[in-house]
């Protein structure tokens, strides 16, 4: 396991083999066929976009989130990933309500800079992001404005990364794309969104 305590405040817990290598297949292959994956649109200076991956979102019935100025209403949790949230509950010591799964088909698919910090997550959110499949980077860069070092992790098959603290307030991270990676990437940032009226 690893600790580290960024610029501000926010820290990162990196677990690299939080699910055995056998039951992290398991579940590889569970989700590529429970979550109903589609490709969502983005409107970006007015032009509607595909976004570069698949995803699906997943929680309680009242963890309503905005992203990209979308109200998005989750899908009911599935089997597998209502026991990754048993886990996570239990070895991270969090509620967690929700879960956005992204699919990364390929290298050619990604996820842009961006901060977790919707005011629905509260100031201080935990997110716990589970990785199956293929290792890719996960890069974390100071926002505009704050002091710190841009930096890379690899997360692996099985690996759980922990992101606290006032990291989402003072940091953006997100998953470049990799011109050599041919396999796919499952994530599953888990997540608790302050129902409707409370945040």
């Amino acid at each position: 396991m690893s600790n580290w305590v960024l610029e501000g405040g926010g820290t990162l817990e990196l677990r690299e083999e939080w699910l055995p290598v056998r039951v992290a297949d398991q579940f590889l292959a569970a989700l590529r066929e429970e979550i109903p994956w589609r490709q969502n649109h983005v409107t970006i200076a007015g032009k509607r976009i595909a976004e570069p991956r698949l995803s699906s979102w997943h929680g309680d019935e009242d963890a309503v989130y905005t992203y990209a100025r979308e109200l998005h209403r989750p899908a009911p949790w599935t089997p597998h990933l209502s026991l990754l949230r048993e886990a996570l509950e239990r070895d991270v010591g969090s509620r967690f309500n929700s879960v956005l799964a992204n699919r990364y088909r390929s290298g050619q698919d990604a996820m842009g800079m961006h901060a977790d910090d919707e005011r629905e997550l509260g100031p201080e959110p935990i997110i716990a992001s589970v990785s199956l499949g293929m290792t890719r980077a996960f890069q974390l860069a100071p926002k505009k404005g704050r002091a710190g070092e841009r930096r890379t992790l690899r997360l692996a098959h099985g690996s759980l990364l922990v992101m606290g603290g006032p990291l989402q307030r003072d940091w953006k991270h997100g998953v470049p794309r990799e011109a050599h990676v041919f396999e796919e990437r499952l994530n599953l940032t888990f997540r608790y969104v302050a129902p409707r009226g409370r945040a």
